[in-house]
């Protein structure tokens, strides 16, 4: 008998049943347990992690449905197969529609279970290689957190290979929260500047003429206050990566000076009358349109094609779900490290909800959310009860009456408009043309968060 390292939980209520397959199965190598009851087996996959999961569909107590459903919560990886009898296939058939993989029909052959069993855990074993090569790629670009499994992110992974070698420099568009500092940090760890230093500004959290100071520095007696001094972030830079995040922040009159940067490669601090030349890569990002702030002359053309040489977008979370049960996963075991705590998963109902949510604060707030919950949770799986109010309630408009409809639309309207100025409460009631006070009553009424800061 040839081991093999896959564990599977065989459920059924007829104990003969049971019996019968796990010498079958032990026979093969498998290491097998069996249940009599869904409860039962629900226990078992709480302590236990099983490759493989086959149960009849029909049974006392708990069914093979909803014993499906709560095994996919625990572990949304494990493999379903349903046993059911002739009468029953239109069950099996919903019940791949909710995560099966495959049913076996009673009476069957046991070439037949082995064959079914062999076919789905030879896909898993290579799943399983596929994961790992895209962990390698993960690991080798250091990017623990910035995870995904969709078409999108696979795209920008490749990218990422192409471009990380060159000396281009980069934009990266995207909203906030959706991983452009974390791409600019890959990117410099793994570009041939790797060991020189990478410097980073938020271009929106500081004032034009301190602004101007951190990037260029300046000489003693250039200004009162200037008692010694200072060399600014592009110096400090120098053969490494400048990392510009909120890019579209950035006074058009240091856009000037930082053009000049990239065209000449020489840097003057203010008061100093000699220029000092520098090698530098520069990574700019922003959740701005900056093509629409070059039309209005907020943004100058070409310093837009000298950062735009290649360009990374990132998608909001709303637009790849598919990578949010991953990132719930990964984010459940960071929290559970962080606070000594043994969450296993989330259950249906919980990721349903987690799944129809819009996400402005992208993978930042599901984060957040996550660590509450981890937090908050008294059991071993996350509830609805353990999300906050406000990710349950409904983002997509389901108003049966005009005013319903107007507040939808009302909503979406100053969530977009908030989202645009990053949270900054008086331009967004300066854009809208109504004062700061309107603002916030209308944000209380749609129940949108006042408190929130611009980031």
């Amino acid at each position: 008998m040839k081991r093999n390292p896959y564990r599977i939980l065989v459920v059924d209520d007829e104990r003969d049943i049971c019996r019968a397959l796990e010498f079958l199965l032990s026979r093969e190598g498998y290491a097998v347990e069996t249940a009599l009851s869904g409860e039962d087996a629900l226990e078992k996959l709480k302590k236990t992690g099983y490759d493989l999961l086959l149960t009849d569909l029909r049974m006392e107590g708990m069914d093979g449905i909803e014993l499906l459903e709560r095994a996919k919560s625990l572990s949304p990886s494990i493999i379903v197969i349903i046993m059911t009898a002739y009468a029953s296939i239109e069950s099996a058939v919903e019940a791949m529609k909710k995560g099966a993989s495959d049913y076996i029909v009673k009476p069957f052959l046991n070439e037949d279970v082995k064959l079914t069993i062999k076919r789905l855990l030879d896909h898993r074993s290579l799943q399983l290689e596929n994961q790992a090569l895209r962990q390698q790629l993960s690991q080798h670009f250091g990017c623990k957190d910035f995870i995904g499994e969709s078409p999108q992110i696979k795209r920008i992974f490749e990218t990422l290979e192409r471009i990380i070698p060159t000396k281009s420099n980069i934009l990266i568009l995207g909203e906030s929260g959706t991983g452009k500092g974390m791409i600019a940090e890959i990117i410099h760890r793994n570009s041939p500047r790797r060991d020189k230093p990478f410097m980073s500004i938020n271009c929106s959290a500081i004032p034009e003429n301190l602004l101007e100071s951190e990037l260029f520095g300046y000489r003693k007696g250039a200004f009162t206050g200037a008692s010694t001094d200072k060399t600014g972030l592009i110096s400090l830079a120098d053969g490494g990566t400048l990392f510009l995040d909120e890019i579209g922040d950035m006074p058009i009159g240091l856009q000037s000076k930082l053009l000049k940067v990239i065209e000449v490669g020489e840097v003057f601090p203010l008061g100093d009358t000699k220029p000092k030349m520098v090698d530098i890569r520069i990574i700019a990002a922003t959740n701005r349109n900056l093509e629409e702030m070059i039309e209005k002359k907020e943004f100058r053309e070409d310093l837009y094609y000298r950062l735009n040489v290649i360009e990374i977008m990132l998608p909001p979370l709303r637009e790849r779900r598919e990578d949010i049960p991953l990132l719930v996963r990964h984010f459940i075991e960071i929290c559970n490290r962080e606070n000594n705590k043994n969450i296993k998963g989330v259950d249906d109902e919980a990721m349903k909800v987690l799944m129809d949510y819009q996400w402005y604060g992208n993978a930042r707030e599901l984060r957040n959310v996550i660590e509450r919950a981890v937090v908050l949770c008294e059991s071993e799986v996350i509830t609805t009860k353990d999300l906050p109010g406000k990710i349950k309630k409904k983002e997509v408009f389901q108003g049966h009456n005009l005013r319903d409809e107007l507040n939808y639309f009302e909503r979406k309207l100053l969530l977009d408009r908030l989202s645009q100025h990053k949270w900054n409460k008086e331009e967004t009631a300066r854009e809208l043309g109504i004062d700061l006070a309107t603002l916030y009553r209308k944000m209380k009424r749609l129940d949108i968060e006042t408190g929130r800061r611009g980031h």
